[in-house]
């Protein structure tokens, strides 16, 4: 009788590479399908703001916060703050801010209490039930990560993998919580950054791309 040869095993799609780092270097929750998502709400919220406002609120950030850019369909960011931190002009528009689990439910209020409720902020939080493409991680190509191979790009679409980097990746076998943001860290106690000045900087960074953005529209004529 002939031995029974084992058949090889199929290499592992990128999109499962990715998956893996995230759920078993990282301890993160991911969401099923394609692209990969990652869950909100559960280790960490996030604040979604102009990269040109993001990228002044840094300086509130620990050294290790996770930090993300994301594609847009306009044109890159031309801050010349920016140019320190030497990302690619492709993922230059959005910035994703990782801030503690909960922070999303107190932003209303915060902004409130800042006196910034009243006015229209590019400014968004993601908390739980909601999701951010999987940024790729350092060292994966940027490319289509899709399990069919193919990108999403389209109507509707939210483009292939890797329309996400990375600006200050999570670091493997690192606990999240303690570099994030928080509410509890207000009067400097336990050394986590402190959410409110993260804040109230962005929100006046956002006010102020807003208003440099109104300035740069030309006068409509009747």
């Amino acid at each position: 009788m002939l031995p029974t040869v084992p058949l090889p095993r199929r290499p592992l799609h990128p999109s499962d590479t990715v998956r893996q780092w995230y759920e078993n270097e990282l301890g993160w929750a991911t969401v099923p399908g394609s692209p990969l998502r990652l869950a909100a709400g559960l280790r960490f919220d996030v604040l979604d703001v102009p990269a040109e406002a993001g990228v002044r609120a840094l300086r509130h950030l620990g050294p290790v916060s996770p930090v993300a850019l994301h594609a847009s369909r306009s044109a890159p960011c031309e801050d010349p703050a920016a140019r320190h931190e030497k990302w690619p002009a492709r993922h230059g528009k959005r910035m994703w801010l990782l801030v503690a689990a909960g922070s999303a439910e107190e932003l209303p209020g915060l902004l409130d209490w800042l006196e910034w409720g009243a006015l229209a902020l590019d400014l968004t939080a993601i908390g739980a039930g909601g999701s951010i493409e999987a940024p790729l991680p350092p060292g994966v190509p940027e490319g289509p990560l899709t399990t069919d191979g193919a990108g999403t790009d389209g109507p509707g679409g939210s483009g292939p993998q890797g329309a996400a980097v990375w600006l200050r990746p999570p670091e493997p076998g690192c606990e999240v919580e303690p570099s994030l943001p928080t509410l509890s860290a207000v009067g400097g106690g336990g050394g986590a950054p402190d959410l409110v000045r993260l804040v109230d900087t962005v929100a006046t960074q956002c006010h102020r791309v807003r208003l440099r953005r109104a300035c740069a529209q030309p006068p409509a004529y009747s």
